[in-house]
């Protein structure tokens, strides 16, 4: 998908709000992957860079996959409501910085959000009318042992752990807008793809469609 941030829009005249994509799913699901393919192919999209008290991997680079943070300035941050949304995961903190995140929704850019169940509910809860959820489910909790086990990023313990998580994470699939079981990664994209497509011509998020249909309606004949 190469539209611009406004390209499903008449000559790009409507003003439009930006809009909250979140993508959730358990480890090794491929929510990751789908962000990562959506941000690659999708200029409309930009990612929320979170802010993490976790260790830095040696593939990461500082203020393009996280923004790494000592605990006591995170907890500054979550503290002074500066965070939209916080939680922790596996020992860890993660949070989405409110600042950037409101001025690209001002200026009519839409934001991607790679982050779990916790953090979503917190999104939905301040910004309902902003976000749209999609939940990514494994086609079976085999294939989700095998996905962890050959992405080769985590030790055995690390893995069990994520996967005795993952029950837990799967129970909150109601509560998202959408829901794609990722048994094929292209047919997963695409569905993903359709959904911003048509997230992004709700009349609710353009306002400038009532100067538009003025104007069609005062258009002299």
């Amino acid at each position: 998908m190469t539209d611009s941030p406004n390209a499903d829009l008449p000559s790009d005249r409507i003003q439009r709000r930006g809009l909250m994509l979140v993508l959730s799913s358990p480890s090794g699901a491929g929510k990751s992957t789908i962000a990562r393919n959506l941000l690659e192919t999708d200029p409309g999209l930009e990612l929320s860079v979170s802010v993490t008290t976790r260790q830095r991997r040696a593939s990461e680079i500082d203020g393009v996959h996280y923004h790494f943070l000592a605990r006591r300035e995170f907890e500054r941050l979550r503290d002074s409501d500066e965070l939209l949304e916080w939680a922790e995961v596996h020992g860890n903190y993660y949070g989405s910085p409110r600042e950037p995140v409101e001025r690209a929704m001002s200026d009519g850019r839409d934001i991607l959000f790679d982050i779990d169940w916790q953090g979503a509910h917190q999104l939905a809860e301040k910004m309902r009318a902003d976000v749209v959820s999609i939940f990514v489910l494994p086609p079976s909790m085999a294939e989700l042992k095998a996905r962890l086990h050959r992405r080769a990023e985590d030790d055995e313990e690390t893995i069990q752990k994520r996967l005795s998580n993952a029950a837990t994470e799967i129970e909150q699939w109601r509560t998202y807008d959408y829901v794609i079981v990722n048994d094929d990664l292209d047919r997963a994209f695409s569905a993903v793809q359709a959904i911003v497509r048509a997230e992004r011509l709700r009349r609710d998020r353009r306002p400038g469609l009532f100067e538009f249909v003025d104007g069609l309606l005062n258009e002299e004949l």
